[in-house]
């Protein structure tokens, strides 16, 4: 390695193909393949309590986190990725507990700010024996952070059921 050679721009990471998704404007897909669990049961009272929505959560069995809607990126802090869904659902989809004082190691990210993504389309990649490593939970919560504006969030399976990225796990009902 030359003096120079931290000026060259690194090369972007191979970006995994993204999976066919059938959705509605309501659904929300699950991001990872592996076993749903309830938000309630999330060890971390700020998304179990509710705290920034309502939701659910996978526990993990892959390493590629998909998007679960159709929409535009607001934020990516290298374990979490915020969604504004075409339909006007706000998702965010959050890494592990305590996963943020990783400082974004053991996380890559396919998407900045501002791209729009399709449900079904790779936004992270998790290094899960990293987080294990560290003595974090890497389960994958989704969470819809403007719960308020519907009358419900809910799970469109039960606790326990096995999921694959891409299937329906969650949904909105409006009227409010």
């Amino acid at each position: 390695m030359g003096m120079f050679d931290i000026f060259k721009k690194r090369e972007a990471p191979a970006v995994p193909a993204p999976i066919a998704v059938a959705l509605d404007a309501d659904s929300l897909c699950s991001p990872v393949a592996g076993r749903a669990i309830a938000l309630s049961e999330v060890p971390d009272p700020v998304f179990s309590g509710e705290v920034l929505g309502k939701g659910c959560a996978v526990r993990p069995e892959g390493d590629i986190v998909y998007s679960p809607v159709c929409g535009k990126v607001t934020v990516v802090m290298g374990h979490a990725v915020g969604i504004m869904s075409d339909s006007g659902i706000e998702v965010l989809v959050h890494v592990g507990i305590d996963t943020v004082n990783l400082q974004g190691e053991g996380f890559t990210s396919y998407v900045s700010q501002g791209d729009a993504v399709a449900a079904g389309q790779p936004v992270l990649k998790v290094d899960r024996a990293a987080i294990a490593a560290a003595g974090y939970d890497d389960c994958v919560i989704l969470v819809v952070s403007n719960s308020a504006d519907f009358e419900a969030v809910d799970m469109a399976v039960a606790p326990g059921t096995a999921v694959a990225p891409g299937d329906v796990i969650a949904g909105v009902i409006r009227g409010r």
